[in-house]
């Protein structure tokens, strides 16, 4: 038989390798986390830069910020991507396929008196490539540098506008492209770009002419759209990237806003 001493010996030499054990094993565990490479986190920075930027692009398409003049730098990185890393184009979509819903509902008549009117740049055609090069905005505006970018002819359609564009004609609508875009100076070469994107059979491209020379785009649009219903065509939709597309007299049936956090025109 084991004598109490010996039996109280044993107990503590196990307990002395367990603990001994215990601390090798927590030692190996801790080196080894130590050594594992951490996942690679955004700065607090960069979290709330992104996160204004969302705010603040919300705010712009709802029409709450108004007669912005330059993105503000903070937004920069956001905008950047919104516009090149597929979401602009995915909204696109959505709103194309929102307007052509509504368009398939309406009983086109014989008459070819029906009407759509759709904006063109930002809208039939793109800037994106002009913008990249003003920090999407970020920049002041540049008619110098913008007019030339215009000229090359250059632009390239959206092609989820081309798609509501050609879906319109195929219906029987009557459309209607109304642009800002001076005539004496931009007439030809707009034209031109249209063509080679694609916009074939629109019923008439109206762009600014002398006469509305210093008006806001709200007043001359207007003035645009009331002429057009005054040669006894019905408004059915009205498509732009601008709120100034979208307000004032005569408006259509629907409007639709499409998105832009690029520039604000009043």
């Amino acid at each position: 038989m084991y004598k109490p001493k010996m039996v109280q010996q044993v107990v503590e030499g196990l307990t002395f390798l367990y603990e001994l054990l215990a601390k090798l094993f927590l030692f190996d565990v801790q080196k080894a986390h130590h050594h594992q490479p951490h996942p690679k986190k955004k700065s607090r920075e960069v979290v709330d830069d992104d996160s204004y930027g969302l705010s603040w692009r919300l705010a712009v398409e709802t029409n709450n910020v108004r007669k912005w003049r330059t993105v503000p730098p903070k937004c920069y990185k956001h905008v950047e991507r919104y516009m090149t890393g597929g979401q602009y184009e995915l909204d696109l979509e959505l709103i194309v396929d929102q307007i052509l819903e509504y368009a398939n509902e309406i009983n086109v008549a014989s008459d070819g008196m029906d009407a759509w009117i759709l904006d063109v740049d930002d809208t039939c055609i793109s800037n994106i490539p002009y913008y990249k090069t003003m920090r999407f905005g970020c920049d002041p505006f540049d008619s110098s540098k913008f007019k030339p970018w215009i000229m090359k002819g250059m632009c390239p359609a959206n092609p989820e506008v081309l798609r509501l564009f050609n879906t319109l004609i195929e219906r029987g609508f009557k459309v209607f492209l109304l642009t800002g875009r001076y005539e004496a100076t931009l007439g030809k070469i707009t034209i031109d770009n249209l063509l080679n994107q694609g916009f074939i059979g629109y019923e008439s491209l109206i762009l600014r002419s002398a006469k509305y020379k210093g008006q806001s785009a709200v007043s001359y649009k207007s003035a645009i759209r009331k002429d057009i219903e005054e040669q006894g065509y019905k408004i059915w939709g009205n498509v732009g990237d601008q709120w100034s597309d979208l307000q004032g007299e005569c408006l259509g049936q629907r409007t639709f806003k499409l998105p832009n956090p690029m520039y604000c025109v009043s």
